[in-house]
């Protein structure tokens, strides 16, 4: 371990063994990191724990500088332990890079499978009596970590002092197309308020669509696509992600020898929004998350997609109206054009064929649940449904929500310590709402 010190804070750099296979537990091993976090002037007392469950999947732990956002909240009484989650961050990352190792498609994808919240919740709970010497610690879960954290509740409920879910309370049955088609218009109404706040971005979409369907650059081996451009739309479901769209696409276009083109800051800020290079887990797994059993998700946003036509650009441009951009929803052609991807192409096939997915939910047991659960759920959410996650609420004994219209998806780190000073009041019962 090392420890150094931030504005605030003195951090500590744990890793710890934990084995690939959890029903294997005398077999390969992966290693996980984790920093932990604590206020300066308490690193020598006796500190609950809090651990802190990323979005996702695919993203390690938000690096902290100092005190800030939330995290200054929870160390005011927590010892924090951010944890980067198997397979991404300094957690055995899985990329192009890495997966060769385990030898080709077929057996990445068997590698990958061990890698949904079924078997970061058993990390967890091998790493929990480690640090606190076997009491029950408060899981913080923002968005698939909210995901995770109800696993917790269904499998290892005993390891739980209390849970804290910002905008990630999943359907416990609902399938992958399920998600989908849920999801598409609460997309499409996210584009409509974009475009009524920003009505000259409707003809900005539109030019630098066609402009793409034309032209298809290709810079530094990630090729700028239609479908690419639509999947902007990602950025509505966070706080800002309005405006910064908005500045985004006003910088598109540029005069030059050839004419008007595409301005190299446009095509990088392009590329760099829409690269899976920090995080292709999130594109190999994002699916997976929401299978149970035998029945394959077999790209069902890519089917799903059929069923709502006005997200065709090209029928967009042959006609007058707007073009729609996409949100959260992975696609075959994303391992096409993506160079971080691409190789792994066969790979993300043979996750999409699979059909021996565990069960992830255990209906009885979160109905009896003894645990203080308190949730926020964020009106409209663009990223988990609003509807799927107050029937889940329902289906957790006890569980309380905060249902606000005041924040996007990204409320946790936007707000401040406001959100966890609401869950942290709910849990506890100081707040009657």
């Amino acid at each position: 371990m090392s420890s150094y010190r931030q504005p605030g804070l003195v951090l500590t750099d744990r890793r710890f063994t934990v084995p690939l296979d959890h029903d294997d537990p005398g077999g390969e091993t992966i290693e996980l990191f984790a920093r932990e976090a604590v206020a300066a002037g308490k690193a020598a007392e006796e500190l609950p724990w809090l651990v802190y469950l990323e979005g996702g999947p695919g993203f390690g732990a938000r690096r902290f500088v100092g005190a800030e956002a939330w995290l200054g909240r929870a160390v005011r009484e927590f010892r924090v332990l951010l944890l980067d989650q198997r397979g991404t961050g300094l957690s055995a990352p899985a990329t192009r890079q890495t997966l060769p190792l385990r030898g080709g498609p077929r057996e990445q994808a068997d590698h990958l499978a061990h890698f949904r919240s079924d078997s970061i919740v058993r990390d967890c709970e091998l790493i929990r009596p480690q640090l606190t010497g076997g009491a029950p610690w408060t899981v913080l879960g923002q968005s698939f970590g909210g995901f995770c954290a109800v696993r917790y509740l269904s499998a290892a409920p005993e390891g739980l002092e209390a849970v804290l879910i910002t905008g990630g309370l999943p359907a416990l049955d609902a399938s992958a197309e399920d998600v989908y088609r849920a999801a598409y218009p609460r997309i499409e109404r996210k584009v409509a308020a974009h475009y009524a706040r920003y009505p000259q971005d409707v003809a900005r979409a539109r030019a630098i669509a066609a402009h793409l369907a034309e032209h298809r650059p290709d810079g530094a081996g990630h090729r700028l696509t239609v479908e690419g451009f639509q999947s902007l739309g990602i950025m509505l479901g966070g706080g800002s992600g309005s405006h910064q769209l908005h500045y985004l696409l006003e910088n598109a276009f540029v005069g030059g020898p050839r004419g008007t083109e595409l301005s190299d800051a446009f095509q990088e800020a392009m590329r760099t929004a829409t690269s899976f290079a920090g995080h292709p887990l999130y594109a190999l797994l994002h699916e997976s998350i929401y299978a149970q059993g035998a029945r394959p998700t077999g790209w069902a946003a890519e089917r799903v997609r059929a069923e709502f036509p006005q997200f065709d650009a090209r029928t967009a441009l042959a006609g007058d109206g707007p073009v729609l951009f996409t949100g959260e929803s992975i696609h075959p052609w994303h391992f096409d054009v993506d160079p971080a991807l691409r190789p792994l192409r066969e790979t993300a096939e043979l996750m999409a064929d699979r059909t021996d997915w565990p069960a992830l939910y255990d209906a009885e047991r979160l109905a009896a649940n003894e645990v203080p659960v308190a949730a926020a759920v964020y009106q409209d959410d663009m990223y988990v449904d609003t509807a799927h996650s107050l029937r889940t609420a329902s289906s957790i004994r006890g569980l309380r929500t905060w249902v606000t219209s005041e924040f996007e998806h990204d409320g946790v780190r936007a707000g401040g310590p406001r959100v966890l000073d609401r869950l942290l009041a709910l849990v506890r019962g100081e707040s009657d709402r």
